[in-house]
């Protein structure tokens, strides 16, 4: 199956450009000329989001951005970020929240959502150096809050043909392989899966980053991860990893060749692990010179297509 090559647009509105993101309609003209199929939506913030654009007609205009240029949009990594997870008994607000931006996909024509768990990992537990949190939830009640939660937001959104895909990550709750298996299995629907990252693979299989208690590694590292995954993979998110932190939170996301991972041993893997599209999409998340980087990132992950797509 040929790949299809999108990039996170987040990278241009949050982290180095919150202060002056990069306007919606240049990233599309610039990844359009740049040879992008299309984009993957960050939707918070001056970007597209459902609390900007609320009529139809609005949503109308921004999908009309990508599509007049015969691009597509890869999905759409929802602002849940001030909801409560893990923390809340009452889900209320979180389903609600997950509701708007499902119909936020519809009318765009999008037809993956990115979810995370919210909250930080010392939620479950003291982080080895890191100050302990003042609120910890019983492992087994978060797991039951999140399975629960996550398996009704995945019904609603297969109805909506939607496919909901967690990025699990050092930066919150549930980032050991373990734990991603045991949420899997919890959520138990086909229309939940997981969004591998290959920079976050990295940094949960190999280094353990930011786990509550006892550190658990994989010997395969982010390999391993993919294999551990097969069958479970629902998008692909490509950047390289130099085996560090950004901000001691999440995975530093620096662009290929700027980092550690080896791709001809990486790729075979995520290749045999399947994935329900022909999406490959290139996450410059909190990278400083996202702007300038994109177009040879674009260059590499080409070349990772003609090797492995």
């Amino acid at each position: 199956m040929a790949k299809r090559i999108s990039i996170g647009t987040w990278a241009y509105s949050i982290g180095p450009y919150a202060d002056s993101p990069v306007p919606f309609p240049d990233v599309v003209e610039k990844l359009h000329a740049l040879g992008f199929d299309g984009l993957e939506l960050g939707g918070f913030g001056v970007h597209p989001n459902p609390d900007l654009q609320k009529t139809g007609a609005e949503r109308a205009e921004v999908r009309n951005l990508w599509e007049s240029r015969g691009m597509g949009c890869s999905g759409l990594a929802a602002d849940l970020w001030s909801e409560k997870l893990i923390t809340s008994p009452d889900n209320s607000s979180y389903l609600a929240t997950f509701r708007k931006n499902v119909r936020f996909c519809v009318d765009l024509g999008i037809d993956v959502i990115r979810v995370d768990t919210t909250e930080d990992p010392g939620v479950l537990g003291a982080i080895p150096g890191e100050p302990p949190k003042d609120t910890v939830i019983d492992y087994d009640e978060a797991l039951k809050r999140v399975c629960s939660t996550w398996r009704t937001c995945a019904a609603e959104a297969a109805d909506a043909g939607v496919r909901v895909v967690w990025e699990c990550e050092p930066g919150f709750a549930f980032n050991k392989p373990s734990d991603i298996l045991r949420v899997l299995d919890g959520v138990d629907h086909d229309n939940f899966m997981i969004m591998y990252d290959t920079c976050h693979a990295n940094m949960i299989a190999k280094h353990g980053a930011r786990q509550p208690g006892r550190r658990e590694t994989l010997t395969g590292g982010a390999a391993e991860l993919a294999r551990r995954l097969s069958g479970k993979v629902g998008r692909v998110h490509l950047i390289d990893s130099d085996d560090t932190l950004h901000d001691n939170h999440t995975s530093t996301h620096p662009p290929f060749g700027e980092g550690n991972l080896d791709f001809d041993e990486l790729m075979p893997a995520i290749v045999d692990a399947g994935c329900p599209d022909d999406w490959w999409t290139i996450d410059l998340c909190f990278w400083p010179d996202a702007w300038q980087a994109t177009e040879q990132c674009k260059k590499f992950v080409d070349t990772l297509a003609e090797k492995y797509g």
